[in-house]
């Protein structure tokens, strides 16, 4: 059976290529212990947008960080404050409830 994950929760952040390392650097100075980085395309603009007559799409990282609840806020500010809209890597940071975690070693 899986731990109850009451204590934790899931942040995602989603940034362009390139910034995935710097923010989970960033993660860590704020207590977190990794993340996990997939890469992704965004579709937010009507299709691809074309140079040349190649089709080039937004490039971007998807970095889950499972975090404990206590810790939540403050790395969800670090993350927003350096890497967030208003900067290059044009992130957004949200989270998620997690309620049960298996094949972690705190099981």
């Amino acid at each position: 059976m899986g731990k109850k994950g009451d204590t934790n929760d899931l942040v995602i952040a989603i940034v362009n290529q390139g910034y995935s390392s710097d923010l989970v650097d960033t993660a860590r100075e704020a207590g977190a212990l990794g993340g996990t980085v997939v890469n992704a395309r965004g579709q937010a603009h009507e299709g691809a947008v074309k140079f040349f007559g190649m089709s080039d799409q937004d490039e971007k990282e998807i970095v889950f960080i499972l975090v404990n609840k206590e810790n939540k806020v403050s790395i969800m500010r670090a993350l927003s404050e350096t890497h967030g809209l208003n900067t290059k890597a044009h992130g957004v940071v949200f989270s998620l409830p997690v309620d049960t975690i298996i094949g972690m070693d705190n099981e």
